[in-house]
């Protein structure tokens, strides 16, 4: 009975790495990979000075780099004085209005007694007039200088580039002392919410995979219940691409697939992977 229970146990253990040879054979092969966000100087400038380093962790806000400010606080500071100017000149213009009010005031009550001329009254009423579309053109010019003062404001304030996204930096392309174009990225970060899974399904297992569906990643040193969902299916197969060092697979007509998970996967692009379905 003994060695009837002990034969039985062997045939079992055989059956099982049996099963687990059969399922690893029909693995899915392929990699994690990351969209990665580049962040652009706004403007074009001199890179002054750089806050990150490659590797580094940064979070929405963080300061990543300046530009060269010269320019920028110059417009604000000419915006400044241009309206302390206009704000100067409304207070003298303001009393020669008050003045010239006064006068017409007066100029009309003198005709009604007859003790003034028509022409007098319409030399007032002039003044007036100009002394009030004096006050009207500074008005003007102090919101067009104010408007000034904002846009310079803002323009100096995109000298300073923060993150606007959380991630680990991956590359720097641009460093203090050199021109970054407008638009051009100066750092990357990939966060982590944009790391997924990409692999290949060979074209007589296609039938499989659906939009939708749930697939199982496995790879060395990951936790045991990584799932993903799968979001995009290529239209067209392929030949299995040569980062998949498989050599049953190598010659073979792929799909490529991708899947992702909510805020992303735990795992580093370009590490290989297993995906299986569920």
């Amino acid at each position: 009975m003994k060695k009837i229970g002990a034969m039985t146990r062997l045939i079992l253990i055989a059956l099982l790495l049996a099963g687990c040879s059969k399922q690893d054979d029909h693995a899915w092969l392929g990699y994690a990979e990351g969209d990665t966000a580049f962040v652009a100087a706004p403007q074009a400038g001199w890179v002054a000075n750089l806050k990150v380093e490659r590797g580094a962790a940064v979070k929405a806000g963080d300061l990543l780099f300046t530009l060269d400010d010269t320019a920028q606080a110059a417009a604000r500071d000419q915006a400044r004085a241009q309206i302390a100017q206009a704000q100067g000149q409304m207070g003298q213009a303001k009393a020669s209005l008050a003045l010239a009010e006064k006068e017409l005031t007066r100029q009309q009550q003198l005709l009604r007694a007859g003790a003034t001329s028509r022409q007098a009254l319409d030399q007032a009423r002039s003044a007036h007039d100009t002394a009030a579309a004096l006050v009207a053109q500074i008005e003007g010019a102090q919101a067009q200088a104010r408007a000034t003062l904002a846009n310079a404001a803002y323009q100096l304030s995109e000298r300073d580039v923060v993150s606007r996204t959380q991630g680990t930096v991956q590359d720097v392309f641009f460093r203090p002392g050199e021109y970054a174009p407008a638009m051009t990225p100066v750092i990357s970060i990939l966060p982590p919410g944009n790391v997924y899974v990409r692999f290949f399904v060979p074209e007589t297992e296609f039938a499989k995979v659906k939009l939708g569906r749930k697939v199982r990643v496995s790879c060395d040193g990951c936790a045991a219940d990584i799932t993903a969902t799968v979001s995009f299916i290529a239209a067209r197969e392929e030949f299995t691409p040569p980062v998949i060092f498989s050599v049953g697979n190598r010659e073979k007509l792929v799909f490529k697939i991708e899947a992702r998970a909510p805020g992303g996967l735990a795992l580093h692009p370009g590490q290989p992977v297993d995906v299986y379905p569920f």
